[in-house]
């Protein structure tokens, strides 16, 4: 992933899982991620935009499932997967005042692929998260622009930065630098062989609960950088994907075990915390158009679910590390600055 050091490269091994090819969301043929960073002063924020497939996801949605771990978050498209279990659309994922311009922007992206729609057949589903980076970022300074969500969505890759870029650049975790963070699993069925990936954009969380596979580092983190008395409002948006054939009632499933990765790393979930889960697979596709009265999908079997879940909780924990530690030291608005994680690496071996 693009030369950076990641929590692997600090002796640190999450779970007993093995790690896909490039330990990405990524590694799940199709998928790709593209950002847009704003850094200059007080302007610390971004858009990331999240490709679920490389065809036209209007035509050929994706089967999907949503969990809302806890509802502090405005982000947008969540009632429609919620009734249909399909998206339609890329993700795009930035701040929480800009999602009107990052939806405006993907709404017109969608009617330019496809001529059709809100004309001879029916409207497009946006979907767009977000998190509050008013730490960092001058919030109401409206600095996301259209630009910058196109630029975004046009440079989407399979190999992508991870940390304090894109829609994470202001973002804080664990009163550390937040960011945004990945990882995958490979998963053997039988004669079946896929991935679970995850991709977290990162911004929840007291430093001193902060834990690293089993070891609660926080306190000690606090007694060299100092503690922050503010209360947990920050928020995490956690995509998992998978190239194995799923129902949307078992991606359900799987997106509700987020929430072990999620507390192994030390949040309780604050009140005002918004904790948002999206699960697809990229292996269920359904036409927008018409091709069968009765149609048919493959599903893996009730009982081969213990595998993904356990992946969704080893990937999610792995991810938000991830986009802890390639994230970098950032001073933004009004002097506020967040520490790196890496500047703590030498508390993972005491």
């Amino acid at each position: 992933m693009l030369e950076q050091k990641r929590i692997r490269d600090f002796g640190i091994t999450i779970g007993e899982m093995e790690p896909g090819a490039k330990n990405s969301i990524t590694d799940i043929e199709g998928i790709k991620v593209g950002h847009t960073t704003v850094s200059h002063g007080s302007a610390q924020t971004g858009v990331t935009a999240i490709f679920p497939q490389d065809r036209n996801l209007f035509q050929n949605k994706i089967t999907a499932a949503v969990h809302v771990i806890n509802g502090f978050g405005k982000s947008m498209g969540l009632m429609q997967v919620e009734e249909m279990g399909v998206i339609e659309t890329p993700i795009l994922l930035t701040n929480t005042l800009s999602i009107g311009v990052a939806s405006n922007v993907l709404i017109q992206y969608m009617l330019d692929q496809n001529k059709d729609i809100g004309d001879t057949t029916s409207t497009v589903n946006p979907m767009v998260f977000e998190c509050n980076d008013a730490y960092l970022n001058d919030i109401r300074g409206s600095h996301i622009k259209p630009e910058h969500v196109m630029n975004a969505l046009n440079n989407a890759d399979s190999d992508f930065k991870e940390g304090s870029v894109g829609a994470a650049t202001g973002m804080s975790c664990y009163k550390l630098k937040g960011g945004i963070g990945t990882a995958s699993r490979r998963i053997k069925l039988g004669e079946e062989e896929g991935h679970l990936g995850a991709l977290v954009m990162t911004n929840m969380g007291q430093k001193r609960d902060l834990t690293i596979a089993g070891k609660q580092i926080g306190q000690d983190i606090i007694n060299t950088d100092g503690d922050d008395k503010q209360p947990d409002e920050g928020s995490i948006i956690i995509i998992l994907a998978t190239d194995l054939p799923l129902t949307e009632r078992q991606l359900k499933r799987v997106a509700k075990r987020a929430i072990l990765g999620l507390s192994r790393t030390g949040s309780y979930i604050g009140n005002g915390s918004g904790e948002v889960v999206l699960a697809f697979t990229t292996k269920n596709s359904v036409s927008h158009y018409k091709q069968a009265t009765i149609e048919s999908f493959n599903r893996i079997h009730e009982k081969e679910l213990d595998l993904l879940f356990r992946a969704a909780a080893e990937s999610t924990e792995e991810a938000i590390l991830n986009s802890m530690i390639t994230a970098k030291r950032t001073t933004g608005r009004h002097g506020h600055t967040r520490s790196s994680l890496t500047e703590f690496a030498h508390l993972f071996d005491n």
